[in-house]
């Protein structure tokens, strides 16, 4: 009998993807198989992203590309998930009549949902609410309570393999020789600009014991680097009421066999403390790399967003940093345009970003997010405007992170290989995270024959060159680990 074929598309972050993952998971135990090719799909999943206007937009585009017969929809199921999906729920079904929309509260179920619309009964459509709601306001109480959380697995169903081993309910899409790992889901800050943990809800840490299995898990399937993410990775462990649970996870996350890299993103400036950076720097396996979500430098502007710090404060961390790993990578994003800013904020924000020699900066114009607090503000700036700032930030930020690369050509490095093909050899040095930080073209010395590397093997290098972001760096060693570039 053949199985129903499904398509499964990921849109947006690395903790979408991990959702993707766990969804694919659950359609394949449920008696799906997943398919790449959309066309030969008998139903198409879009896990959609609904951050910023231009994420929404392109989750729409992906849906209504799914559905169109002309590009081989033959009238298939289509199904929205995720958080454009949760968020905008009965609402987002009313203007895409082409999708059938699922919110979380659906995961657990989702191999069930989809043979009712693929029977021609489609549930109806998910009414959104504020799931902060569904946690108690406590931290510790949290646990106690059963809420899907995606990314965080739960029951497990029948038919996860192996039996034997480690059961995690996680399918992989790819196979990159890197993968995130969920480490938290939603968050307890009120940022002014951001939706987010209206619609992925409160604080909630994964326990220590399941990411650690999931982490042997993927060390099995031939990962070598894993990113832990979650909305706010700085606070895990708060609702577990362990001060240390992130530097007590990376400990044990670098015992794990197989893995060579630990990476964390998604870390807070106001939450940075000096036991972290001690480990984050000092561990082996654990990549020296910060990523820290500043997103302005003026304190006045701070404010008005709710959020922490300020342009000295952000450099004395960063000087923190540097001060135990000199080489470290660090990356952070910025928002201009925010109700309020003036040329003066603009000027602060400059001169942090010169001052503070970041690897890599991300910079995105201020949009209203349906319902929070800076849509309300005051002072707000024309798009026009926006515009042009998002302009004149993007220019210093290129000109600086391409000045910080050319900074690096004589370093030693390691590097992990992605991709190899016929226009040579490509990975990431220690400090570039992935898909956002730039890559390295790895070459081998002059005169040598080709060096046997395969994807998945982690090199030394030396940097001998740079090109905007990317590097390019001659192999000196085949086999290697971060501990040689910890300096």
């Amino acid at each position: 009998m053949t199985k129903t074929a499904v398509h499964l598309v990921s849109l947006g972050c690395a903790r979408n993807d991990v959702d993707s993952e766990e969804l694919a998971a659950r359609l394949e135990a449920g008696g799906f198989t997943l398919v790449d090719d959309a066309q030969a799909a008998d139903a198409v999943m879009v896990n959609t992203c609904g951050f910023v206007a231009q994420a929404k937009k392109d989750s729409i585009d992906t849906i209504l590309a799914a559905a169109d017969p002309d590009t081989g929809g033959h009238h298939r199921p289509v199904v929205a998930v995720g958080c454009l999906a949760e968020r905008y729920g009965a609402e987002l079904a009313a203007e895409l009549p082409e999708a059938t929309v699922l919110g979380f509260d659906s995961y657990p179920q989702i191999a069930h949902r989809l043979r009712e619309i693929l029977e021609g009964h489609p549930p109806a459509p998910h009414i959104p609410r504020d799931r902060r709601a569904g946690l108690p306001i406590a931290p510790v109480d949290r646990h106690a309570v059963r809420l899907p959380v995606p990314g965080h697995q739960g029951d497990l169903p029948e038919g996860i393999a192996p039996a034997s081993g480690p059961r995690v309910l996680r399918h992989r899409l790819n196979q990159a020789p890197w993968a995130p790992l969920k480490i938290a889901s939603g968050c307890d800050r009120r940022c002014a600009f951001c939706a987010i943990p209206s619609f992925r809800g409160a604080y909630l840490s994964r326990l220590g014991s399941e990411i650690l299995t999931e982490a042997r898990w993927l060390a099995q399937q031939g990962v070598r680097e894993v990113l832990l993410v979650s909305e706010n990775s700085s606070s895990y462990g708060k609702d577990l009421g362990q001060l240390r649970a992130l530097e007590n996870l990376l400990g044990e996350l670098s015992g794990v066999d197989g893995l060579e890299w630990i990476r964390v993103s998604y870390l807070q400036p106001a939450e940075m403390r000096s036991s972290l950076i001690d480990v984050m720097c000092g561990t082996e396996k654990v990549i020296p790399y910060f990523d820290l979500s500043f997103q302005h430098a003026s304190r006045a502007l701070l404010r008005s967003m709710r959020r922490f710090g300020d342009e000295d404060s952000f450099l004395e961390l960063i000087a923190q940093i540097r001060s135990r790993a000199p080489r470290a990578g660090i990356r952070s994003n910025v928002i201009v345009g925010f109700p309020g800013e003036t040329e003066h904020d603009l000027g602060v924000l400059e001169s942090f970003l010169g001052r503070a020699g970041l690897d890599a900066i991300g910079v995105f114009g201020y949009s209203d997010e349906d319902g929070t607090a800076a849509a309300e503000l005051p002072g707000h700036i024309d798009e026009d405007d926006i515009a042009v700032r998002v302009e004149r930030i993007s220019a210093l930020a290129a000109e600086l992170c391409d000045q910080r690369a050319a900074e690096r050509v004589g370093e030693d490095t390691t590097a992990l290989v992605e991709t190899i093909d016929e226009q040579g050899i490509w990975g990431r040095a220690s400090h570039q995270g992935p898909d956002v930080d730039g890559a390295t073209q790895l070459v081998c010395p002059a005169g040598e024959a080709s060096r046997q590397v395969a994807v998945g093997d982690i090199v030394a290098a030396h940097v001998i060159s740079s090109q905007g972001v990317d590097l390019t760096a001659e192999i000196t060693d085949r086999s290697a680990h971060e501990g040689a570039s910890r300096v």
